[in-house]
This record gives structure tokens, C-alpha cells and sequence, in this order.
């Protein structure tokens, strides 16, 4: 079926790290479009990621290690929509062979699922897969066999986007480069939550924020430059890309404006009414080597297939997570914008 992207009502989804930071944004997202029936499918464990789940409405709920014996069993029935968003997502995880299984074997037994059962395939791809980006950081296919991850956690996102490719479906299904997305629902990430989270309880708790110097001698101290995007946009580039029925293949998922870690650290400040005050740390030495130093999206790509809606400035985007969810310890809820 074609979507649009403002009615999902009539949509049927399944949405894989649904509890997560991205994930449980989307499924806020599809219930503020009118869907509601979606299954949801995570491993809770014992973080506390559930309680992203609490404000939300879906149909269901299963546990990743038999989502996928469910479905070709046709236990869970159809579904319109997979936005494949689960995966181990620390950059920092050194176990190869989990990430092989999680993040590769996992996406493409779905992937295939999806396309035998006539299901919109969806996927999280990362930026990760640039490497350091002198490749260059287009999206399409034309320059995939170039890519160079700097972490097992990109190289095993880059072996799915290299096998699609490769195996003829790239251009029926749609892979997404998300660079630096933050907002809330990211609590439960641990080391791997933003910035913005990280500064928020440091300001709170010491008055300062710390930010890695730099070792290169082209970036000085904190200019080191990402794409930041606020996670409610990621959503909306996302179910865009869902409902565009003649979308396919690889978009980067960003701002398309790479800002400096300081311009993030001021904006937690103001955001915060407080006088700026930064620290630089020495950066641990095994992430050294593997650091990117700049990100920026090409976003031409997402243009072209239909998305206009105005994207929120860092300031702005800051400020609305500061005030509107870390101040108060809320979640996202479909009933608030």
C-alpha cells in the first residue's frame, strides 16, 4: 500500500528497537499520525528503556529473540511497514562476532521476510559507515564499496548495506545514515547517550561541561564539527521516507549543517540560563585513531525524494529538550508535540 506521511491510521507496523531512543520516537510519531496498531519488538533486559514504552499506544509487544521464528511461523500476521531500527548501537562494543549476528545476520533474515511478504523494509544504516570521511559522505550506492568504518560497530552496518547492494534489493528497500541525533528517550544509552543528556547532568551537578581537546592540528579544542540532528526530525525524515513509495536505497538522515562541540555546549548553557563554562579532557586513547573529527549530511538525496519540512536549529532543538524533557524528566507522549 502507499502511506502518506501524515496518515499512518491505516498502516500496520512493526517497529524493531521500539523501546529504544530512535524507535520509541517513532512509534510517538506513528501514534500522533493516527497508528495504533503496531507491534513492538525489543530485549528489554534489565535496562530501563521500558519506560519509553509507558506513555505510547501499540497492539503488541515481543522480545527480539523470537520475532523472527514468529514471523515465518505467520504468528504475528501481516504488516504494511518493518522500520528495522534495532540493532547494538555502541561504537565502542569490541565483540565482532555479537555484532555479526545482532546488527548483520539479524537485519538481513528481516530484510528477507519483509520482501517475501510484500512489507515496506525500512532499515537503520549509520554514519558511522563514512569512517573518517574521506570517502566522501554522499548516500546512494555509488561510492558503498569505498566506505571505511573506524569501528566494528560501522563496518557491521556497512556489510548489510554492502550485501542489499550486492544481492539486487538495494533499490526496494530504504537504508537510513543517521548522524548525530539526540533528544529524549536516549536515557537509557549509558555512554552512548548525547552530549546534550551527558552536559545537562554535568551543568546540574558541577556547573561545567567537559569536551575531549583535540589531536589534530587542524581542529582546535571543541571546534571539532558533527551533524547534530534532534530526534524528532530524524522521525519525520524517517515516515517520510516510509510513505514515499518511489524512495529506495540509501539517504543520510541529518541537518545538513556540521556544528562545533562547543556551539552544543553553549546551547546547553543558554538553554539553561547559565554562564558558559568548558573544560578540556584529554580523549581515552583506544577511541583516538577511531574519532571523527567532521561530520556533515548530505541531505540532496532526501530532498529529492519529497521532504520540506523546516528543520529545527540546534539552539531551538536544544532548548526544547533541555526545558520541555530533561528539566522535568519526561518522555516523549503522543498527546504532547
Amino acid at each position: 500500500m502507499e502511506m502518506k506521511s501524515d496518515d499512518f491510521s491505516n498502516s500496520r507496523v512493526l517497529v524493531t528497537g521500539g523501546a529504544g531512543f530512535i524507535g520509541s520516537a517513532l512509534v510517538w510519531a506513528l501514534n500522533r499520525r493516527g497508528c495504533e496498531d503496531v507491534v513492538v519488538c525489543d530485549l528489554l533486559g534489565t535496562s530501563e528503556k521500558w519506560r519509553n514504552l509507558t506513555p505510547l499506544r501499540f497492539a503488541d509487544y515481543v522480545e527480539g529473540d523470537v520475532l523472527l521464528p514468529r514471523l515465518q511461523a505467520g504468528a504475528l500476521g501481516k504488516f504494511d511497514l518493518v522500520l528495522h531500527m534495532g540493532a547494538c548501537s555502541c561504537t565502542t562494543e569490541r565483540d565482532a562476532s555479537f555484532l555479526i549476528r545482532n546488527n548483520y545476520e539479524f537485519t538481513k533474515d528481516l530484510a528477507a521476510w519483509a520482501l517475501m511478504n510484500k512489507a515496506r523494509f525500512v532499515y537503520a544504516s549509520s554514519a558511522a559507515t563514512y569512517g573518517d570521511g574521506s570517502a566522501g559522505m554522499e548516500d546512494g550506492d555509488a561510492k558503498l564499496d569505498a566506505l571505511r568504518p573506524l569501528n566494528m560497530y560501522g563496518y557491521s552496518k556497512q556489510l548489510f548495506d554492502l550485501h542489499a547492494k550486492r544481492g539486487g534489493f538495494l533499490d526496494k528497500i530504504v537504508g537510513l545514515k543517521y548522524f548525530n541525533v539526540y533528544g529524549p528517550n536516549e536515557d537509557h544509552k549509558g555512554d552512548m547517550r548525547s552530549l546534550v543528556h551527558k552536559s545537562f547532568a554535568q551543568v546540574k551537578k558541577e556547573g561545567v561541561i567537559r569536551l575531549f581537546k583535540s589531536y589534530r592540528r587542524d581542529y582546535r579544542d571543541g571546534e571539532q564539527k558533527r551533524d547534530f540532528l534532534y530526534v524528532k526530525d530524524a522521525v519525520a525524515m524517517t515516515l517520510h521516507l516510509a510513505a514515499a513509495k518511489k524512495a529506495a536505497g540509501l539517504y543520510n538522515i541529518g541537518s545538513g549543517a556540521a556544528r562545533t562541540w562547543l556551539d552544543l555546549a553553549n546551547a546547553v548553557f543558554a538553554a539553561l540560563g547559565k554562564k558558559p563554562k568548558i573544560e578540556f579532557i584529554e580523549m581515552p586513547e583506544t577511541i583516538r585513531d577511531k574519532y571523527q573529527y567532521f561530520t556533515q549530511a548530505d541531505i540532496s538525496r532526501l530532498h529529492a525524494a519529497g521532504f520540506r519540512e523546516k528543520i529545527t536549529a540546534l539552539e531551538e532543538a536544544v532548548a526544547d529538550y533541555v526545558k520541555n524533557y530533561l528539566e522535568p524528566d519526561k518522555r516523549l507522549e503522543p498527546g504532547n508535540p
